[in-house]
């Protein structure tokens, strides 16, 4: 089988994956799409399907932490933001949790098609679930794309797959910024993007779990508009000196589309790092 190392006039970087180099049976309500470089993910037709916010957590988090060895990510879904963290980060070992059996079915398929079987580890489990991580496991990067809506704030009957990601049916950003903090090595970060507008609940949860914002970033999703979500690294308080502590750097906002709808050229660029057409 012929392994098409291009697309679209770019060039695919990074290892062709075993699963490139083989025939694969997609049943017919799923799709397998590409993530990164040769790697592809297995979704649901009218299931969850990765978001720019996964591409977005995962840029992040492995840009402002390029040495991390282990990696965490919780409430992984069907692992997209994992999957892209691993491909970046090409020797760390990513451990995922997530609580939805098909998600971890799905995860489970794209992670043997890309070969990562020794590197990563998919747990199905409720990430408040204190038996899911052993007490004493550290993470240098820890992720998380947690939903961004508390229960009866929407309309929730779609497919549950879909409901589980947008509603705080298993959790919310508080149980989010619990577990990292648990979870975190001494000068590990916590990278997780949330809402802008409910930037005061991301900051309450970080102070009930002594994490302290270091860094966050606007996501602009077409410009001239107000940003959606943001990006967000936080450290646990106790690592950083006490002049550091809650005074967060507010970067420049990411812009996303231009007022013409095409691709901003930053946004082009940040896909071309994690491996993902532009």
């Amino acid at each position: 089988m012929t392994v098409e190392r291009s697309f679209k006039g770019w060039a695919k970087p990074g290892p062709v994956p075993p699963g490139a180099s083989e025939p694969i049976d997609v049943p017919p309500d799923e799709t397998l799409d590409a993530i990164s470089g040769h790697f592809r993910i297995f979704q649901l037709r009218k299931g969850h399907r990765f978001s720019t916010d996964d591409l977005l957590t995962a840029w992040y988090g492995s840009s402002w932490a390029p040495a991390a060895g282990r990696v965490l990510d919780l409430g992984s879904g069907i692992g997209s933001v994992g999957m892209m963290a691993a491909w970046r980060l090409v020797g760390a070992h990513v451990v995922t949790i997530e609580a939805q059996e098909e998600s971890v079915r799905l995860a489970r398929k794209s992670a043997a098609y890309n070969g990562l079987d020794n590197r990563y580890e998919i747990r199905c489990g409720d990430l408040r679930d204190p038996g899911v991580l052993r007490a004493d496991e550290r993470f240098d990067l820890v992720l998380g794309s947690p939903p961004y809506f508390p229960v009866g704030t929407g309309i929730e009957g779609e497919h549950p797959q879909k409901a589980a990601c947008r509603f705080e049916l298993r959790g919310d950003i508080g149980d989010y910024a619990a577990a990292a903090a648990s979870h975190l090595r001494p000068g590990g970060l916590f990278a997780v993007v949330y809402p802008d507008a409910q930037r005061s609940r991301l900051e309450s949860a970080a102070r009930n779990a002594a994490l302290s914002l270091v860094r966050f970033r606007p996501v602009v999703f077409r410009e001239g508009e107000p940003p959606l979500v943001s990006l967000f690294g936080l450290m646990r308080a106790e690592d950083l000196p006490a002049r550091m502590r809650n005074q967060g750097w507010g970067e420049s906002p990411l812009v996303i589309r231009t007022t013409d709808g095409g691709v901003h050229p930053e946004y082009a660029a940040v896909k071309l790092a994690i491996g993902f057409p532009p």
